[in-house]
């Protein structure tokens, strides 16, 4: 009975063929991340660990987890009670030999992803073994993602979303086979799939190598084939996909013949024959794993970039009261800040034998004190600058309103304002102030002006100067201007084209030279140069949406704000 799954098996059946790879090569594959799927994961994590050598042990390790209980440091109970520094053993290092499971892992901050990762790429802490499969929870929403240190070392990705619960059957310890071989066309094929789907990571198809050589000892043969291979691209490189890959070249059909040499030439045309049926068949494979709304995501040019932190998210900026803590450091809790006990006393406990002749149990000096830090998200404000000019004036408005609203639907969760600048006629007017209030956006959106002249420049510099005055409040701006990228006025009011579209292109470098985050919509009908250029100047992500609707333009504004 073979262990390898079918080419079309369901995402369980694929979690659970990934963690019997896993368990055969926990170190060369790292481990997994499971998104969605609810006590299934908890399935997942148990096949896997049944599947490592009797006894593996398995640790959770928490989002929020410091330095010492990760990598291990001093026991502080135990140096205080003799007088001398005695360590403990962090968390991954006791999980050596077994599992690290990450619950809310879109939630570990990147120091954190960074020393697991560094612990992955050595395999040891302080010398001390710690050879672990990481199996990664993704709780996050759309736009959230576990931080990309993770998701590079980790080899698998599985959404568990759509499943549904259904008993799975025990699982037994896997053997390690001696040694695996890999033919060339086999590399070569995994190697050309990488490079056909835009995979840039060399990480990538060095898992699907490993994937393969796994696959094909749990099948028990010793020589990796095309089925080994299929179910490495499927698992590893189907979901690394960025782009879709080009079509293959038509022959020619005027190519001259090939020269007769007396039939010395069809073993080699055999060969490159063979080569190129299996390329065709695991990009097949690979096109086949993708699911039908990343094809879509990957013709459209549009694919998501998972980087770790939500879609649309503020700045970080260290706090010293509240939000993500970040751990302690060296200082005095003066002016707001709040002393760290436990790292205090961690700080002083080696030396209280030389601190004999202090009073109190524990002596501390002014050098062992430490101080917590924390980390917060500043609040963003995404502002519109609509063309509110031309005939075309009430559809775009009426697109920049249920988009305002949608936005605005979210804000309560993400901590976000939506402002509304509207320029038509001879000047730009603010019609919305920032405000995360849906009822008085809707009030005030409920009838729009339309109509008149094309005053871009002007529309750019109050988007601009309403953006600047939310920086000055601690808020991460993003401007999104919608227009046609005509202008027919000028920032003095004058109505000559020329000038009104320099002054258009240097209110645009404006906002660039500012650092301010922003895309262009550009609702012509046939996009041209002009909205291209100006999108250029501004530093911003060009959206050509000539017939976008609310919810369409929506998803543009969210996915370039990710970027």
């Amino acid at each position: 009975m073979t262990d390898v799954a079918p080419p079309h098996a369901g995402a369980l059946d694929d979690a659970l063929l990934a963690a019997r790879l896993c368990a055969y090569d926990p170190v060369g594959l790292g481990g997994m991340i499971l998104r969605g799927g609810g006590d299934l994961r908890d399935a997942v994590v148990a096949a896997l660990r049944q599947a490592l050598p009797e006894g593996a042990p398995l640790r959770r390790i928490p989002p929020h987890v410091d330095d010492a209980a990760l990598l291990g440091g001093l026991d502080l109970g135990a140096t205080l009670a003799h007088g001398r520094p005695l360590r403990q053993q962090g968390v991954l290092a006791a999980a050596d030999g077994g599992v690290a499971v990450l619950p809310m892992a879109e939630r570990m901050g990147d120091a954190t992803a960074a020393r697991i990762a560094a612990v992955l790429d050595q395999g040891e802490i302080d010398g001390a073994p710690a050879r672990v499969a990481v199996v990664a929870f993704d709780d996050g929403v759309e736009d959230e993602a576990p931080p990309m240190a993770l998701i590079e070392r980790l080899a698998f990705r599985i959404d568990l979303g759509d499943c549904r619960p259904c008993p799975i059957a025990p699982g037994q310890p896997v053997a390690r086979a001696a040694s695996v071989a890999v033919p060339t066309d086999m590399l070569e094929a995994i190697a050309g799939t990488a490079l056909a789907l835009g995979i840039d990571s060399a990480r990538a198809p060095l898992f699907a190598l490993r994937a393969a050589m796994a696959a094909a000892a749990l099948d028990g043969r010793d020589v990796v084939r095309e089925a080994d291979v299929i179910v490495a691209v499927r698992l590893v490189l189907a979901p690394r996909a960025t782009r879709m890959p080009a079509p293959p070249e038509q022959e020619q059909a005027s190519a001259p013949p090939p020269p007769d040499d007396g039939g010395q030439s069809d073993s080699g045309e055999e060969e490159q024959a063979a080569r190129q049926a299996l390329d065709d068949v695991v990009l097949a494979a690979a096109l086949a794993a993708l699911p039908r709304d990343v094809l879509e995501q990957l013709a459209a040019g549009r694919t998501r970039s998972r980087a770790g932190g939500a879609r649309g998210a503020g700045e970080r900026r260290q706090s010293a009261q509240r939000g993500r803590p970040l751990g302690a450091r060296a200082g005095v809790p003066r002016g707001g800040l709040r002393l760290s006990v436990i790292d205090t006393l961690r700080a002083a406990a080696p030396w209280q034998r030389l601190r004999a002749r202090g009073d109190g149990p524990v002596r501390i000096r002014r050098a062992d004190l430490h101080i917590r830090r924390f980390e917060t998200r500043a609040e963003t404000l995404t502002i519109f600058a609509v063309d509110a000019s031309g005939s075309s004036a009430a559809a775009r408005l009426a697109e920049a309103k249920g988009a305002v609203e949608l936005l605005l639907a979210e804000a309560y969760v993400k901590r976000a304002q939506v402002a509304l600048v509207a320029f038509r006629g001879m000047a730009a007017e603010t019609l919305l102030p920032p405000t995360r209030s849906l009822t008085r956006a809707r009030r005030a959106l409920a009838e729009l002006p339309g109509g008149g002249g094309t005053p871009l420049a002007a529309g750019l510099a109050a988007a601009r100067g309403l953006a600047e005055a939310a920086r000055t409040r601690g808020r991460t701006p993003f401007i999104v201007v919608l227009t046609d990228g005509r202008a027919n006025v000028a920032a003095d009011g004058s109505t000559q084209r020329e000038q009104a579209e320099r002054d258009a292109e240097d209110a645009a470098r404006a906002i660039g030279q500012a650092a301010i985050g922003a895309a262009f919509v550009d609702t012509s009908a046939r996009p041209r140069p002009e909205g291209a250029r100006l999108a250029l100047a501004m530093g911003a992500r060009y959206l050509p949406l000539p017939r976008a609707d609310a919810a369409a333009m929506h998803r543009a504004v969210t996915a370039a704000q990710a970027r």
